[in-house]
């Protein structure tokens, strides 16, 4: 009875052993989300230029489009911003901005200095439409179809990587359904 409990150790650290394991092959950055294929969530958010109308879920119907969540006080937001800046202004690609817990007057300094990719902002100060999304942390974007159901999330910052090998084909894709 002794041995018997010298064992349980053992058999402890084979159990923990195994589970690290296999959450070796398990991609932290792959988060799911449950709002792919459905609808965008109805929204009104305030703007953040000053003069502009509030953003809200009309205003990414009929096209395909790009959701960015982001912030200034965000490092790899500050990382993939250039590349945004780049898909506006050379690929003319629509990009909708939703300012994630920050104060709209930081950001309007932030996209002064840094540059403006964003066909309309809207102001999340609070945080709370950022949950209604899923969202776990900035950057984190959304293309929309059409239809403006979530068809994609992409956790982490845009690379020009990750807009040629992933997203790009998404939207081409989504730009030749009828």
């Amino acid at each position: 009875m002794n041995r018997l409990i010298l064992f349980i150790p053992v058999g402890l650290f084979v159990v923990v052993a195994t589970a690290f394991w296999f959450g070796l092959d398990h991609d932290p950055s792959i988060l799911p989300s449950a709002l792919i294929n459905q609808p965008m969530p109805q929204f009104t958010l305030a703007p953040v230029r000053q003069g502009d109308a509030e953003f809200v879920s009309n205003d990414v119907r009929g096209q395909v489009v790009l959701v960015n969540v982001f912030a200034s006080w965000c490092g790899p937001c500050r990382q993939e911003h250039p590349t945004l800046v780049a898909l506006a202004s050379e690929r003319h690609v629509p990009i909708y901005g939703i300012n994630w817990k920050e104060s709209p007057a930081d950001c309007r300094a932030y996209l002064a200095q840094a540059g403006d990719p964003f066909t309309r902002i809207g102001s999340d100060e609070s945080g709370r439409f950022a949950l209604e999304l899923g969202v776990t942390g900035a950057p984190e974007t959304f293309i929309l179809d059409r239809h403006s159901r979530i068809r994609f999330k992409q956790v982490g910052p845009i690379t020009p990587e990750v807009w040629q090998q992933t997203i790009e084909p998404i939207m081409t894709q989504l730009e030749n359904e009828p």
